[in-house]
């Protein structure tokens, strides 16, 4: 043999084993989406995770949350052309496509430990099965802009004050900096319902069936009416929607607003986008006659059943979901931990920003104070549309297309509506 065709076939050998090897690999879809530096963070675990496992490969399609995530997913999903793996924060409202975990996990003893609340939220009632892991746990409460505070010569309410209370010292501190609204709150019916509860809602009755008539959820929804009526809301954020979820982070990053009603899922990017600017702050979730409560929540990475690769995509929950793995992306991320072993022993958070971690502690304080009604509505699978009639048609009641007893009986049709579509009754 000639040495020139001895180094062909060589060649050829080699070209036959990377091409074996690259077809070799298994490519995992998974779908996320951003509130603050997150995606960057994760991934640099999926890079870390992807020189471990060398026959996997995971590309990472970053969406728009409302967009990609409200909207779209749900679609994808039912036609069978979902992802591996997705980020989401309606746990309850796709579980019927999620992947139980559980027959392939090599310690179910662990994700039971140190996630099994949660787990609730994103599996059938009664099932055991394991469809994923939080990424964090949330929780909603009002921020202030401290500064605006300073600059008016008002002090900051301390100890258990009102919702009323509240937007009158705001709108205080707002006439006397030229600051053009008083309050704000993301356009979601999730962020309006612990308002709601705190006046005494019950939104669900004793059989655990939705009513949306009582005395405590008119009383917050009047007064959102009120507000909206008389400029103490910023208008946009809800009546100039589109009719869907809007966040308000971008009036409270410009300083146009005193009180914006988010949650812990902001620190995040307020650290990034404000820092210290200006002085912001959490306090306490305003109260009325009944608690003092936001809403829980969170979001979480699940598994999609339609996968063809349930072993690979086990491969990277495990290695995702690892104490050390998560301690580092809750840490760099400013998350609030959703995994129990890690709440216990605390985090590091990795930011230098003392405003931040005041943030964030001042959101785990708030923990205690979540009433059980809130519990029970984020555990609700049919909380999404839920939430979104409420955020809708009170919505109506702003621009006068609806009164608010008419707007109650809409929403309680819709929710019944939703009931029967999924086949309850």
């Amino acid at each position: 043999m000639t040495r020139r065709p001895f180094t062909a076939i060589l060649a050829m050998l080699i070209l036959a084993l990377l091409v074996g090897s690259v077809s070799a690999q298994v490519v995992l879809r998974m779908t996320w989406y951003d509130d603050g530096n997150e995606g960057i963070i994760v991934r640099e675990l999926l890079d870390r995770f992807e020189a471990e496992n060398p026959d996997i490969i995971v590309v990472m399609d970053t969406v728009p949350y409302a967009a990609g995530i409200l909207q779209s997913l749900p679609l994808q999903l039912a036609s069978g052309q979902g992802p591996d793996v997705v980020r989401v924060t309606q746990l309850g409202v796709n579980m019927q496509y999620y992947l139980d975990l559980r027959p392939y996990l090599s310690d179910p003893g662990y994700w039971e430990a140190n996630f099994g609340p949660f787990l609730d939220w994103m599996r059938p009632a009664g099932s055991d099965a394991i469809p994923g892991f939080m990424t964090q746990l949330t929780v909603v409460g009002p921020f202030i802009n401290r500064t605006l505070f300073d600059q008016a010569g008002i002090a900051v309410p301390e100890g258990p004050t009102t919702w009323e209370e509240w937007a009158a010292v705001t709108r205080r501190v707002a006439e006397a900096t030229g600051t053009p609204f008083a309050m704000i709150m993301d356009r979601s019916g999730h962020r309006f319902a612990g308002p709601s509860i705190s006046q005494g809602a019950l939104w669900l009755d004793a059989d655990g069936k939705p009513k949306v008539d009582d005395p405590g959820m008119r009383a917050m929804m009047q007064l959102m009416i009120d507000w909206h009526a008389d400029g103490t809301m910023n208008p946009d954020i809800w009546i100039g929607s589109g009719g869907s979820y809007v966040a308000g982070l971008p009036e409270f990053v410009t300083a146009r607003v005193v009180m914006y009603v988010a949650g812990s899922w902001q620190v995040g990017a307020l650290t990034r986008d404000v820092g210290d600017a200006f002085d912001w702050q959490v306090v306490p979730n305003p109260c009325g006659p009944v608690a003092c409560t936001g809403m829980p929540g969170g979001a979480g990475v699940v598994a999609i059943a339609d996968t063809k690769h349930p072993a690979e995509v086990v491969r990277l929950m495990e290695y995702l979901t690892q104490e050390e793995v998560l301690a580092e992306f809750y840490a760099r991320t400013l998350f609030i931990p959703g995994h129990l072993g890690l709440a216990a022993s605390g985090v590091d958070f990795a930011t230098d920003l003392d405003l931040a971690k005041d943030a964030l502690n001042a959101f785990a304080s708030q923990v205690p104070l979540i009433h059980p009604i809130a519990y029970a509505m984020q555990a609700y699978a049919l909380n999404t549309p839920y939430f979104n009639s409420v955020r809708d048609r009170l919505t109506q009641v702003f621009v006068g297309e609806l009164t608010l007893d008419q707007a109650i009986e809409r929403i309680q049709a819709d929710i019944d509506e939703a009931i029967r579509e999924a086949g309850g009754s």
